[in-house]
């Protein structure tokens, strides 16, 4: 069964870092729809997101911070001019796939590709477990392929009635759509 947790107690926010450094699935309310995070840094985590939504790994994943500074190792080894890009969109609802030259991130992250998609925050909830870990967290929507992502908790229960770890109590932020993804390299817009 899966714990939920209040990041407003003492206790809630002890149990997210656990899950985090435990290489916990937790599910989390975002902009728009519920997601899917953990470590990015944890093979066996994201492994299990993607068993969980039945995603090959070859497509990659989303990272979501709460700051810039949060990513700043991934901006710093670029081009003044696509840092400017991606960081004015920040924080918000846009997804910047940024380079990652020097292979920061996991392969099992960054998928067959030698980018990442990176979002950094507005919403209020991301954002707090975002720097209760200590670092940016995957971010996928909560679901099995080909299913309309989760809007509720009992929609999440529903999807996956095993797997996740941990459930964070919250509310959407009340964005209608996912968040729109930028490739700052040739500014299309991917979805």
């Amino acid at each position: 069964m899966t714990a939920t947790i209040n990041l407003a107690t003492e206790w809630g926010r002890q149990r997210l870092v656990r899950a985090v450094e435990g290489n916990d699935v937790i599910a989390y309310p975002t902009e728009a729809v519920w997601g899917l995070g953990c470590n990015p840094w944890s093979e066996f985590a994201v492994d299990t997101i993607l068993a969980l939504k039945q995603r090959p790994m070859h497509k990659g994943l989303i990272l979501v911070a709460a700051s810039v500074e949060q990513v700043r190792f991934l901006l710093d080894p670029l081009p003044s001019d696509l840092r400017q890009r991606a960081e004015q969109h920040w924080p918000g609802p846009v997804t910047c796939v940024v380079p990652d030259p020097l292979e920061q991130i996991p392969r099992w992250v960054r998928g067959d590709h030698d980018t990442i998609a990176v979002r950094v925050s507005a919403h209020p909830l991301v954002q707090r477990l975002c720097i209760l870990a200590g670092m940016p967290l995957v971010s996928t929507s909560c679901n099995p392929a080909g299913r309309e992502p989760a809007r509720a908790p009992w929609q999440v229960s529903r999807y996956f009635p095993a797997g996740i770890d941990l459930m964070v109590s919250g509310a959407l932020g009340g964005a209608r759509q996912p968040s729109t993804i930028i490739d700052i390299t040739t500014g299309e817009t991917l979805r």
